[in-house]
């Protein structure tokens, strides 16, 4: 997975929450874009959960990018 790519989610306007599946099997959800952190060579992301635990992730060992169909603010919105 290219820095790029998570650049690219990070920064879309509007923000649309995405997960971030590991090698290893984890998956990390980033929330909202505040929530995330690249460093500036791109050779780590910090990814800052609700429950302020911390995930430190070495982008070499991303698999795969899933972009969350209904992200929790649309939740949020009342229907009229």
């Amino acid at each position: 997975m290219t820095t790029e790519r998570i650049r690219s989610l990070y920064q879309a306007r509007p923000f649309k929450p995405f997960t971030i599946h590991l090698a290893d099997g984890r998956q990390v959800p980033v929330v909202h874009h505040e929530f995330m952190m690249l460093g500036p060579s791109g050779r780590t992301v910090v990814v800052q959960q609700p429950d302020e635990t911390l995930n430190i992730i070495d982008p070499l060992l991303v698999t795969d990018l899933e972009i969350l169909p209904n992200g929790p603010a649309s939740s949020r919105r009342r229907k009229r």
